[in-house]
């Protein structure tokens, strides 16, 4: 496993080629861990949405984008995949009044300061190499008190080598986390069957925190999405998400 080998316009040619097969199964609530863990923490995260100027940072196919207009947001949009974005007008209805726009976190000349009354970045910062210039980016584009709330794969549990131990039978027995410190580029285990996988960025929590300060955000909350009980009983499956958070999420807001 290579670390440091690729930057974000390897991630992006992955994230090009991949794209209809990422979310060929898309339903209108993302894919199912998005369904069970993200979006009822991300909803929790935003609050009232109604009349709020909100930015999608890595919106990918829309789904989220959609879920924000029908809460009553003024929805914008914006991808590093042109794929993807091409999903995205194609799963969008025209009378939305969505605009996705092709951009990279890292610098997203086409908005102007203090652009948005929120920020949303949902499993988007981990697959950029420059995550310290996107956060302060995100931030310049927020009005004073505005909030930036971004999802990534938990670094704490999402490690190079980390995953299930099973025993001679299959059996789950713990989870695995090694080389928490070896920051870089690594391959995700999707898609399974392709030999080029998906790319994100690993680091520790603390340089995650340190980017979030040092960009002059307030780190309001951290929250571990784990499944409810209504979620449970609709997929039991998820009862070994209860073992490991695999998901976090930043809650921040700009004071000035």
């Amino acid at each position: 496993m290579n670390i440091n080998k690729w930057d974000t316009e390897e991630a992006i040619r992955r994230w090009n080629m991949h794209a209809e097969n990422f979310t060929a199964r898309y339903t209108e609530e993302g894919d199912r861990s998005r369904e069970v863990l993200l979006n009822p923490a991300l909803q929790e995260c935003m609050g009232t949405l109604a009349g709020k100027k909100v930015l999608d940072a890595g919106c990918g196919e829309g789904y989220l984008s959609r879920k924000m207009v029908k809460a009553g947001a003024l929805v914008e949009g914006v991808d590093y995949s042109l794929e993807m974005l091409e999903l995205a007008r194609k799963r969008t209805p025209s009378d939305w009044g969505i605009t996705y726009h092709h951009g990279n976190l890292e610098k997203l000349e086409m908005f102007g300061d203090q652009s948005f009354d929120l920020v949303v970045s949902n499993m988007v910062i981990q697959d950029l190499e420059g995550y310290e210039q996107a956060i302060a980016e995100m931030r310049r584009l927020l009005v004073p008190g505005g909030r930036f709330i971004f999802s990534i794969l938990h670094p704490c549990f999402q490690t190079p080598q980390s995953g299930w131990v099973k025993d001679e039978t299959g059996k789950k027995l713990y989870w695995k986390v090694n080389r928490y410190f070896s920051e870089g580029a690594l391959e995700q285990d999707m898609p399974y069957d392709q030999e080029e996988k998906l790319l994100y960025f690993h680091r520790t929590l603390g340089s995650y925190v340190q980017a979030i300060t040092g960009a002059g955000l307030l780190l309001e909350a951290m929250i571990e999405p784990k499944p409810s009980a209504e979620m449970l009983e609709r997929y039991p499956d998820f009862h070994e998400d209860l073992n490991v958070s695999h998901f976090l999420i930043f809650k921040t807001k700009r004071q000035g």
